[in-house]
This record gives C-alpha cells, sequence and structure tokens, in this order.
C-alpha cells in the first residue's frame, strides 16, 4: 500500500510539473502566447530589475512606484499582472492619467482595444490642461535621453487600439492630434508612419504622400530607426526587400520580420501585391515577438483578409 501510495505521489508531481503554463495573451485568431525563453542573462535583468521596484513599492506605494511596478512586470510579459497593478493604483490615485496611459497600453497587449480606448479617454480628460511632461524610458537608449511625453504616448496609443481594430477614421483623428506632441524627430517618424499607414487604408494618399516632405535621411534619429527606414522606403528611398534582409549584418531574419515586417507587408498590401503581403504577414506571426505592435497588426490585418 504504502509503494503504491508512493507511486500515485509522484505520477501527481510528474504531471503536475508537466502542465502547461497560462497564456499570457490570446491572439485574435484565438492563438495563445505564453511568457518566452529567455537566456538566464536575460531574465536575471528582468527579474533583478524588477525586485528592485517591487522593494521601491512595498516601501512607498506611491503613483510613480505603481507605474514602475506595473511596467517592469509587464517587460516580463506578465501582462495581467501589469493590468491588476495599475488597477489598483486606480483605486488609489483615481486622477492618474498617467496610470491610465499605462494601463491603456497593455490592454492593448492583450488585444482588448476597446478597454484600451476607454483608458486612453480618461487619460486626455484628466489630462486636460496639464503641462506636456517627459517620460522615462524602461529602456533607455543608448544616449539615455528619453525621447517621448505622457501626452504623446496616450495620443499615440489611442490611435493604435483604433487602427488595430480597423476604425481607421478615428485612428487618424487621434494620430493627427499626437502630431502635434510630436516635437522631435524620434517621435515625429513613430506618427508619420502609422498616420501614412491609417491615410492609406481611407484612401487619402494626398494626405499620406504630404507627410512624407518632412522625411529625410538627415533626421536626427535615436530610437525609432525601423520607422525612419519605413518612411524613406515610402517615399522611394529604400528598398523595400532591403529591410527585411538583414541576416549579413549579424540579424537573423525573425529579428528583421519582427521589426520590419508589419511595415513592409502592408506597403505591398497599398501595392497590390496581397499574395507577397500575406506570405510577409504570415512570417510576422510565426516567431514569438507577439507582443510588438507590429505583430498584432498583422494578425488584424490577416483576419481582414479572410473576410
Amino acid at each position: 500500500m504504502k509503494l503504491t501510495l508512493s507511486l500515485f505521489s509522484l505520477l501527481f508531481l510528474v504531471l503536475a510539473c508537466s502542465s502547461k503554463p497560462e497564456p499570457v495573451a490570446i491572439g485574435l485568431d484565438g492563438t495563445a502566447y505564453f511568457e518566452p525563453q529567455r537566456s538566464t542573462d536575460q531574465q536575471k535583468k528582468l527579474v533583478s530589475a524588477l525586485q528592485e521596484v517591487k522593494g521601491k513599492f512595498e516601501k512607498d506605494p506611491s503613483e510613480e512606484n505603481y507605474i514602475w511596478y506595473g511596467r517592469r512586470e509587464g517587460y516580463l510579459l506578465h501582462l495581467q499582472k501589469a493590468i491588476d497593478i495599475y488597477t489598483e493604483g486606480l483605486a488609489r490615485y483615481p486622477d492618474s492619467y498617467r496610470l491610465y496611459r499605462h494601463r491603456a497600453h497593455r490592454y492593448i497587449t492583450i488585444r482588448q482595444f476597446d478597454k484600451a480606448i476607454e483608458d486612453s479617454y480618461k487619460a486626455i480628460a484628466l489630462m486636460e490642461g496639464k503641462p506636456v511632461e517627459s517620460e522615462p524610458d524602461g529602456v533607455p537608449n543608448k544616449f539615455g535621453i528619453p525621447k517621448s511625453t505622457t501626452q504623446f504616448n496616450v495620443w499615440y496609443h489611442l490611435g493604435l487600439a483604433y487602427y488595430l481594430k480597423g476604425d481607421f477614421n478615428k485612428a487618424a483623428e487621434a494620430y493627427e492630434r499626437c502630431m502635434q506632441y510630436s516635437d522631435n524627430d524620434d517621435l515625429l517618424v513613430g506618427t508619420a508612419d502609422w498616420l501614412y499607414m491609417t491615410y492609406q487604408k481611407l484612401g487619402k494618399k494626398a494626405e499620406a504622400e504630404q507627410l512624407l516632405d518632412k522625411i529625410n535621411p538627415t533626421m536626427s534619429i535615436m530610437e525609432n530607426m525601423t520607422y525612419h527606414k519605413r518612411l524613406l522606403m515610402y517615399k522611394g528611398e529604400y528598398q523595400a526587400d532591403l529591410l527585411l534582409a538583414f541576416e549579413e549584418a549579424g540579424i537573423n531574419r525573425e529579428v528583421a520580420i519582427a521589426t520590419q515586417g508589419y511595415g513592409v507587408g502592408n506597403w505591398f498590401l497599398i501595392q497590390g501585391d496581397t499574395a507577397k503581403a500575406i506570405n510577409i504577414f504570415k512570417e510576422v506571426v510565426a516567431n514569438s515577438s507577439f507582443a510588438a505592435f507590429g505583430f498584432i497588426a498583422a494578425e488584424a490585418e490577416l483576419m481582414r483578409l479572410k473576410k
């Protein structure tokens, strides 16, 4: 009997250990996505940064510490945990447009676009009349200079949520407002790229082309090189295929597809090469970068093309 019980206990432990983890996001097509495997060094850095901010939060649950606690959980792709932290923070700081801004971002990551839109409008109402404020980066650029602002990010993510939902008129309105806060080259190219694609979706080709007047190869870009190259591609100053051919530079194709795939695929779609666009979109969603905005956009595009 003791042997039987021991074997039963061992079997239970094996089954428990072999059970699948819970997905952290569900794709638009129903695909379950899980926290990715990372190198030991990557995981250690992410966990260490989380533990540091969690310690600060436990000593002082300030608005700022709620934000950073949620951001660090989000970087580990503990997405629902991040949302729960922001929600708890909003119960304590109901007028925090910053917390609404960050929760909206994570609602986009888990494909709950309507909730992201609702949070963005709450942030807009609460930040009305407030001075424009710089937003610190979770992953600083190589110069250590934050480029974005809270106001920019609220309008940017509102435009993105509408775009991913397929409401391109509302997306255009949001990105046009975002342009008012795009006061450096990094922010300009980030907004211009999405607004260009939005105008093309709406058949506003003249407005789309007019956006390109501000784009040139000598812009001062610290972070958004991918958007800059795509905009140059739209102008005919960069070849589309080159944006996906980085193997010779030591960057594998999966990385290139994750960072550039959606924009290039959408460019081929605009040009009428639907078959090539679909192939690129499928490559995008075949890799592990399910939290990337381009990945979600490729999902949305494939869903629309099926209809």
